[in-house]
C-alpha cells in the first residue's frame, strides 16, 4: 500500500523528519506515537500534499506510484485521507454539497442521489450527527467532537485505501471516542483491503481499534517498532526510554 524510503522533510529550513522509514501493506493498522514535535503531524500533511512541506530527499511509493509527483486532488482520488487533528471550518459550503462535488469529483461521473441521501442519513445517524449539521456550513459552530465525527463521516461517504487519523482522539470525551472508533472499525471491516495510520499520544483510541503495529518516532524517526502492548508500556512509563 505505503512504501516510505529515507525521507527527509523540512519546514522553512528546519529539517523535521530525518531518513524516515515505514512500510505498510494492505489491511494493516499502525500506530504512531511520540512526544510534541518530532514530525508525527508532519507525516501526514507529507502525504496529502502540503506545500509547506519540503521532502528533500527520499521517496514515497503508493500503490506502486511516485506520490510525490502528485498533487493534492490527485492523491486523494487514488485514494488518501486526513481526518485532521483541527479540521478547517468552510463558511458558505454546506457538507451535503461538499460531499456530493467530492463524490462527483472521485468517480468522475454523476452519482445517485438517492443512494448518497439513504448512505449518508444512516451514517449521521450511527455517528449521532444532528440532521441539520449536514446542511450547515462545514464544521461551522461545530464542537470538537462533532467536528471529528464529520471527518469519520466523510472517510465513510468517500470510501479512501489510505486513512490516516491524525489526533483523531484529541477532546473527544468518553462517548465520542467510542463512536468514531466503532464507525472507523465498521468502514474497516467493510472495505478489508484499507490500511491506517493512526497518529497519537496517548492509546487511548487503540483500546477499540486494534493495531497491528506501534512505532515509537522521536528527533524525526522511528526509534522502536512493536505491537498494541508498546502502545500500554509508553501510557505507563513515557517516552523517555525509547
Amino acid at each position: 500500500m505505503l512504501n516510505i524510503k529515507n525521507i527527509n522533510v523540512s519546514v522553512e529550513d528546519k529539517e523535521i523528519l530525518k531518513n524516515f522509514n515505514l512500510n505498510i501493506n494492505k489491511g494493516e493498522i499502525h500506530v504512531i506515537m511520540g512526544p510534541n514535535g518530532v514530525g508525527k503531524s508532519t507525516l501526514s500533511r507529507v502525504l496529502m500534499g502540503d506545500n509547506h512541506y519540503k521532502v528533500t530527499s527520499g521517496e514515497i511509493i503508493f500503490l506502486d506510484e511516485d506520490l510525490q509527483k502528485l498533487s493534492v486532488d490527485e492523491r486523494a482520488r487514488k485514494g488518501i485521507f486526513v481526518a485532521y487533528q483541527h479540521p478547517s471550518e468552510i463558511e458558505g459550503v454546506n457538507n451535503v454539497d461538499f460531499l456530493k462535488a467530492a463524490l462527483r469529483a472521485k468517480s468522475n461521473k454523476p452519482i445517485n442521489l438517492y443512494t448518497f441521501a439513504n448512505e449518508m442519513e444512516t451514517l449521521s445517524k450511527n455517528l449521532q450527527l444532528k440532521e441539520n449539521m449536514l446542511y450547515r456550513s462545514i464544521n461551522s459552530g461545530f464542537s470538537g467532537g462533532e467536528k471529528k465525527k464529520n471527518e469519520i463521516l466523510q472517510m465513510r461517504l468517500l470510501k479512501p485505501k489510505l486513512v490516516i487519523l491524525d489526533e483523531i482522539d484529541s477532546g473527544l470525551d468518553v462517548d465520542s471516542l467510542k463512536i468514531v472508533a466503532q464507525n472507523t472499525l465498521e468502514y474497516l471491516k467493510e472495505t478489508k483491503d484499507t490500511s491506517v495510520i493512526i497518529i497519537t499520544h496517548y492509546p487511548r483510541i487503540l483500546e477499540y481499534i486494534k493495531p497491528d503495529f506501534v512505532h515509537i518516532v522521536k528527533e524525526g524517526h522511528i526509534v522502536k517498532t512493536g505491537d498494541y502492548s508498546l502502545a500500554l508500556a509508553v501510557e505507563k512509563n513515557g517516552f523517555e526510554n525509547y
